[in-house]
């Protein structure tokens, strides 16, 4: 498949998947959406290769979804934080582990709970304009150029 002519082309799914496609990535931004920061935080949490990780908080940064500080100059360490870009990839997590959690849940899963109250969250893909949930009424895709028709 030749991934590269999505990525480039109008379908921003394939735009979106260059980015943040790979497993690795995704779970890195869960981590960093429940706090993690630094870099062993993640190591520890997802039993990841140090070097798969670096690659992957480059990529990460460079496309602008985490941010990198220095936290302590001796020695050097560097943090990484959510971007607005990166939280905004948050709502999308939740939708996919609710998915994963209906459909390849058997055994049991982790699920989301507020912080504050600690009652579940339940993530849905909703029409801002409508309401309606994403997945309930037919949908089709529209070219750049073209007029959107009814």
């Amino acid at each position: 498949m030749d991934t590269e002519k999505f990525c480039e082309g109008p379908c921003p799914i394939a735009r979106a998947l260059d980015r943040v496609g790979d497993a690795w990535s995704m779970m890195i931004l869960r981590d960093a959406g429940y706090g993690s920061t630094r870099f062993d935080q993640f190591r520890t949490s997802l039993g990841i290769a140090p070097n798969i990780l670096t690659r992957r908080l480059a990529a990460l940064t460079a496309d602008g979804l985490l941010e990198k500080r220095r936290y302590s100059e001796r020695p050097p360490r560097d943090e990484y934080v959510l971007t607005a870009k990166g939280r905004d990839f948050l709502p999308i997590l939740g939708a996919i582990g609710a998915w994963g959690a209906r459909h390849h849940g058997e055994g049991g899963t982790t699920r989301a709970v507020d912080a504050a109250t600690g009652a579940p969250v339940e993530a849905v893909v909703v029409d801002r304009a409508t309401g309606r949930p994403l997945g309930t009424f037919p949908t089709r895709l529209v070219l750049p150029d073209q007029a959107p028709t009814g």
